[in-house]
């Protein structure tokens, strides 16, 4: 199936469907390209978004997607992008399920792909006790018993931060410290365990406590952690689109990649990991895209 549009947006989470309502109201003719599996699906409820505090995720994506279907010239295909070809007015777009479609603008909202330890327990509990963002979960956990699982300057940067929601605070360096200086942490009551982790003992995600390599049982009810990550798409590095050293697509303020004609919103282009954000990020690229066209 051959199609010719405006715009083509890869990834209908969040910062794809705000791009995607920009541009509907703009009357440009868009497609959206999502294969079904945000990164965020396993988390139990959204929150610090104005209007929808405690929604789960499924249930802001879905009301978005009926939202932004609304309008006629948009449409949405459960299809994975397999390769891009192209430049600026004249890409080429294929997809898992035989899809061509030509667009004159693309729109990455593609995310990133948590890379997960090989700690038992750990991918289990992801997003729902064991979590990346105070702003997001620590309200939850507030006054609760409270772990980092971070090393060196970053552990004291957390511990300073999530100090504020709970004084329960331990940082597990998971084998030998290499935090600069412990003193800041200890001057906050915040302990310093060492022992390597052996498994995360949880119920259904929610965390029981830790096994510490040594045998140990500590009791936990979070565990704040900062995995790597890696690009859930390809596609843009295939086009050639820089990205930071800390491997996020480089976008500026209006959220344009490298490369003319083709942008990119949300996780894949920031730390900033929250819905409320990727809405802003792509809001601001259905907005700069529709602009391009004007005469």
């Amino acid at each position: 199936m051959k199609q010719s549009v405006d715009v083509v947006i890869i990834g209908g989470s969040y910062a794809g469907l705000a791009g995607a309502l920009s541009l509907g109201r703009a009357i440009r003719q868009v497609v959206i390209l999502d294969s079904g599996r945000p990164c965020n699906r396993q988390t139990p409820h959204s929150h610090n978004f104005l209007t929808q505090d405690g929604s789960t995720p499924a249930e802001i994506a879905e009301r978005a997607k009926v939202q932004v279907l609304q309008y006629p010239t948009v449409r949405f295909q459960s299809e994975t992008a397999v390769s891009v070809t192209g430049e600026d007015m004249n890409f080429t777009v294929t997809t898992d399920a035989g899809s061509v479609i030509q667009a004159k603008k693309l729109l990455f909202a593609t995310g990133i792909r948590d890379l997960m330890p090989a700690l038992p327990g750990f991918s289990e509990s992801w997003g729902i006790s064991v979590i990346h963002c105070p702003y997001c979960h620590g309200y939850e956990y507030r006054d609760q018993l409270t772990g980092i699982l971070m090393n060196g300057e970053t552990a004291v940067e957390m511990g300073r931060l999530i100090r504020n929601w709970t004084p329960q605070l331990t940082v597990f360096t998971n084998g030998p410290s290499t935090i600069p200086d412990i003193s800041i942490l200890s001057s906050l009551g915040i302990t310093i365990e060492e022992t390597p982790l052996q498994e995360i003992v949880h119920e259904s995600g929610y965390l029981q406590h830790l096994v510490l390599a040594d045998g140990r049982k500590f009791p936990l009810n979070a565990l704040y952690a900062r995995p790597p990550f890696e690009q859930h798409c390809e596609l843009p590095r295939d086009l050639g689109c820089v990205h930071t050293e800390d491997g996020y697509i480089q976008v500026d303020a209006l959220q344009k990649t490298s490369i003319a004609g083709v942008y990119a919103a949300g996780d894949a282009t920031t730390m900033k990991r929250a819905v409320s954000a990727a809405v802003a990020a792509g809001t601001m690229a259905g907005v700069a895209i529709s602009r391009e066209f004007l005469p």
